[in-house]
């Protein structure tokens, strides 16, 4: 915002996270005097920004979420106590800032002891959270729907793909993904969508709760995602797509639900953690695992091409791992060692 970006002055400015939605809403009418933006509804994306914000949007529309309560002050978490339903997930309303201070995006809690000391831990960093059930099922049951809005309240392209595996099982982040395509997921997000009156881009995630086989929404982002790699392997190149709308650009239009279906995003080291994990519980095996990946794979990072984001990635990976292990060695060996004598020979240390 300052003379340092002149150099900048007429460029595309996008965001691919929370903190650069808040950024941009926060700073828009300033920004737009130098910098081309996307078009927006600055309250929307600020409502959906904060998760109680989204839930409660859905709930006016009468889309199935997870129950919730609200968890403003300790007052508030007792008065509801008979209501809950275990395992409960402690949620930030705002997931960047929580993430920032406790390097998670939320607490699992598994009873009412639990919960309260959660709580009383997250409220000494003066974090706003939310109560939320915790739909159980396996990770295949979560699924996603992308799209842009335009001006008009119009849909340009539908796009869905589902989760195979995260990491850790079924709370950590998602390690292999595919395209697929699923109309009820679609009808479902668009109903969302219209009634909270988005534009721009927007995807929506949902799970299926095997109580009611219902799909229930669990967040919803009006930004770029860690998955658009996928998308554009699919043939939705969402960036290129946005950048040439927003600079008049002519391009191609993203029709209907052209894609390629059956395309896989795998994150190897994850995927192979989430294996071993899944084979510790009887749910996955070595051959089984192998068969499921052993085809071409989109990678998150690397390309023959462009070999450099994945070098840096995974370098800095490598610098923290034995930047730990020489910690570790280090604490041992300045722990002193406490001898004692043995019960069978007074003598010997």
């Amino acid at each position: 915002m300052s003379s340092e970006s002149d150099y900048l002055r007429g460029a595309v400015l996008l965001t691919g996270s929370d903190y650069g939605i808040e950024f941009i809403a926060l700073n828009r009418d300033e920004l737009q005097k130098k910098f081309i933006l996307d078009i927006s509804r600055k309250d929307i994306q600020m409502c959906l920004l904060e998760k109680l914000c989204t839930y409660e949007r859905a709930a006016e529309a009468g889309i199935p979420t997870p129950q919730f309560w609200k968890a403003e002050n300790l007052g508030q978490v007792l008065r509801y106590e008979k209501s809950y339903v275990y395992p409960l997930i402690v949620k930030p309303l705002y997931s960047h800032k929580f993430e920032n201070v406790f390097g998670r995006k939320y607490f699992l809690v598994n009873n009412y002891d639990e919960l309260l000391k959660i709580y009383t831990k997250v409220n000494q960093f003066d974090i706003a959270v939310m109560l939320v059930e915790k739909i159980i099922g396996p990770d295949d049951k979560l699924c996603s729907y992308y799209t842009y809005i335009d001006e008009n309240g119009d849909a340009l392209f539908d796009f869905t793909k589902r989760i195979i595996r995260r990491f850790p099982r079924n709370e950590g982040g998602a390690c292999y993904h595919i395209t697929d395509w699923n109309p009820e997921v679609r009808d479902l997000a668009l109903e969302y969508l219209n009634h909270v009156q988005l534009i721009g881009l927007a995807n929506i995630e949902f799970k299926r709760d095997d109580k009611d086989r219902k799909l229930k929404l669990i967040e919803c982002n009006a930004r770029f995602t860690a998955a658009d790699c996928l998308v554009a392997k699919s043939g939705f190149d969402l960036a290129f797509f946005v950048y040439n709308r927003l600079v008049g650009r002519r391009q191609a239009t993203l029709k209907g639900k052209h894609y390629k279906e059956g395309l896989h995003l795998w994150l190897p080291r994850d995927d192979f953690a989430a294996f071993k994990e899944l084979r510790q519980r009887g749910e996955l095996g070595f051959i089984e695992w192998i068969l499921g990946v052993i085809h071409p794979q989109v990678l998150p990072y690397f390309r023959w091409y462009d070999p450099l984001p994945t070098i840096v990635h995974e370098s800095r990976r490598i610098f923290r791992f034995i930047k730990k292990r020489i910690a570790r060695f280090l604490r041992i060996l300045k722990t002193p060692v406490q001898l004692r004598k043995s019960d069978n020979d007074p003598e010997r240390p």
